[in-house]
């Protein structure tokens, strides 16, 4: 729905932009084409993310949301550098504007943009994708109301260069939000962690919920998109007995404290971690190494007894 509000009042603007002259409108259409990309990309990531797990990818297509956000943040940075450089242009070589013309569409424009607007806020939403969509539409909402602004300054006062003005104003503004999600959507393309949780504080805490265990460490955290959280760690017990109570206590605190269902928990028998052998958490190559044993599972029998379960 909000892709054929954008498509049709796109048209419109490009019209109505080249009629006038006006940069705020045809900088306001451009985005709305790439608005109309945007929304089609995420559409379709959306479709994407629905699909099972299946041999090739363990943890099934949800991460095309994810990617689809990056595309999406990365043109849009792409649209706002080349409304600036426009603009410059247009303050060096000021362009008579049909401000009659210009208020009228840009109104038409502002009022697609509310509708699309209304059809994709949805408060609280974590999912990347959905955000990047709606960027590109507050995008063009804020690009609308700055040609209608200029509109009536020109028409009131002559004074051309307002266009271009805004047309900057507005390309900051939306500049700091989509730096924000190919900042936040490349974090989670490189596995980072949740910026919500420590791993300090989960330490203490799952140590305190099970005190079946005795230390926890080579804690991993990642995303698969921010709504699924995965973790990797190993507790340390005293007495194999308790194993599978440390187990079911460890799986549980994970679940109510931070709503992580996806975990890969190694259970360590003794004092020392099967893995002593890899190299200390502080070397980079540690992550490549913990993510290969300990993600991995299975009985390790060599310095200690340990065994895994998801």
């Amino acid at each position: 729905m909000a892709f054929a509000v954008i498509v049709v009042f796109m048209v419109v603007e490009v019209v109505g932009g080249l009629i006038s002259g006006s940069l705020a409108l045809l900088a306001d259409a451009t985005h709305m084409l790439t608005d109309a990309l945007a929304l089609g990309l995420a559409a379709s990531a959306q479709f994407i993310a629905r699909r099972p797990a299946d041999s090739r990818l363990h943890f099934g297509y949800r991460r095309a949301q994810v990617l689809a956000a990056f595309v999406n943040g990365v043109l849009l940075a792409v649209l706002l550098l080349w409304i600036i450089f426009e603009a410059v242009r247009r303050f060096m070589e000021p362009v008579e504007v049909q401000s009659g013309l210009m208020l009228w569409v840009a109104v038409a424009g502002f009022i697609a943009n509310a509708i699309a607007f209304f059809i994709l806020h949805r408060p609280q939403e974590r999912d990347l994708n959905m955000r990047g969509a709606l960027l590109h539409v507050i995008g063009d909402l804020l690009g609308s109301a700055a040609a209608i602004i200029a509109a009536l300054v020109i028409s009131a006062t002559g004074w051309f260069a307002i266009d271009p003005l805004l047309s900057i104003a507005v390309a900051f503004l939306i500049g700091v939000s989509a730096l924000r999600l190919v900042r936040e959507t490349g974090h989670i393309l490189l596995e980072g962690a949740p910026a919500d949780i420590d791993r300090e504080e989960l330490k203490k805490a799952l140590i305190a919920a099970a005190p079946q265990i005795k230390d926890v460490h080579s804690i991993q955290i990642s995303q698969i998109t921010p709504e699924h959280p995965r973790l990797t760690l190993h507790a340390r017990i005293t007495d194999a007995q308790d194993a599978a109570s440390a187990l079911a206590a460890a799986k549980a605190f994970l679940e109510e404290r931070y709503d992580i269902h996806y975990s890969t928990v190694q259970i360590e028998i003794g004092e020392e971690c099967p893995d002593s052998h890899a190299p200390s958490e502080s070397d980079a190559s540690f992550e490549a190494h913990e993510n290969k044993t300990a993600a991995g599972g299975g009985f390790k029998a060599h310095g200690g007894a340990a065994f895994a379960a998801d």
